[in-house]
């Protein structure tokens, strides 16, 4: 084999290899990427069915029911214009309460339940998650543009 064919070869194998590489980095990424949806942006059905992903927003008042095997929780996370009823079975963190924010992750069922496989709860009074915080100002945005429009 000539010198220039081994040089051709050598490329040719690196790049594939180079090819090979990226392709596992991708596809590892593309598996562990989890997005972030609203109440009303699932309610809305934009959030995949079926798929991870996070729900956030503020622990309905009166919402939060224990089921008799103890671990099982229901509750509903609200964004003040929609609510989604979550189902979790674990032990919540301490600072889980009704009226404070939270985070969930899992998947949505076909009948409209998200059924979570881990929570979170907001640390302390003044912190919310960037994307909670602003979720929850769309949410009260098209409220007020609904209410001025039936006033109208």
């Amino acid at each position: 084999m000539k010198t220039r064919h081994k040089r051709i070869t050598f490329i040719a194998a690196g790049l594939a290899g180079l090819g090979i590489a990226a392709a596992l980095v991708l596809n590892a990424f593309q598996s562990n990427l989890v997005f972030f949806f609203s109440p009303s942006q699932v309610a809305a059905k934009e959030a995949p069915i079926g798929r991870h992903f996070r729900i956030g927003g503020l622990v309905q008042e009166g919402s939060i029911k224990r089921e008799p095997d103890g671990l099982t929780m229901r509750f509903i996370v609200t964004d003040t214009a929609s609510s989604i009823p979550v189902v979790y079975k674990g032990i919540l963190p301490d600072l889980f309460k009704e009226g404070r924010g939270c985070v969930a992750e899992g998947k949505v069922d076909s009948d409209g339940v998200f059924h979570a496989d881990s929570v979170l709860a907001k640390h302390d009074e003044n912190y919310r998650a960037p994307e909670v915080t602003q979720s929850l100002e769309k949410a009260k945005q098209s409220a007020n543009e609904a209410a001025r429009t039936l006033s109208k």
